[in-house]
């Protein structure tokens, strides 16, 4: 039987909902879109969410895995790791209990992990994305 990793001790006081919606709101501010975000908790022993977004680009892509990486950073609670981001077709950032994949779009549709975990539900994510439109306080 495959254990869940043991949790990062970095990542103590961020619960992984919070990284979930830090996550969301770095993807758009980055203007990614087509998110969604999957509780894979019941069906995965490595972690309990994928984020899925995409760019339009191989620039976009690894720009918005940038945006996710800072505002970790800015936590306090670096990814463990960054794959795929020198080609910028599929970035896939390691956030222990989060998982995000941004994906140029050919390269989403063609894995397609929406149907590959059909099973996880998927969360809402009305309100995080109203917040990300809604202008900063000064």
């Amino acid at each position: 039987m495959i254990k869940k990793k043991s949790p990062d001790p970095r990542s103590d006081d961020l619960s992984p909902r919070e990284k979930c919606r830090l996550a969301v709101l770095a993807t758009l501010d980055k203007k990614a879109h087509d998110l969604s975000l999957l509780d894979v908790n019941a069906l995965s022993s490595f972690c309990d969410y994928f984020l899925i977004c995409s760019g339009r680009s191989d620039r976009q892509v690894q720009a918005i895995a940038d945006g996710v990486v800072e505002a970790l950073k800015r936590r306090g609670k670096p990814p463990l790791s960054v794959e795929g981001y020198s080609e910028g077709r599929w970035v896939l950032i390691d956030c222990d209990d989060l998982i995000v994949h941004v994906f140029h779009e050919p390269v989403r549709s063609f894995y397609n992990l929406e149907k590959l975990w059909h099973s996880a539900p998927r969360l809402d994510l009305t309100a995080w994305q109203a917040e990300a439109r809604r202008p900063p306080t000064p």
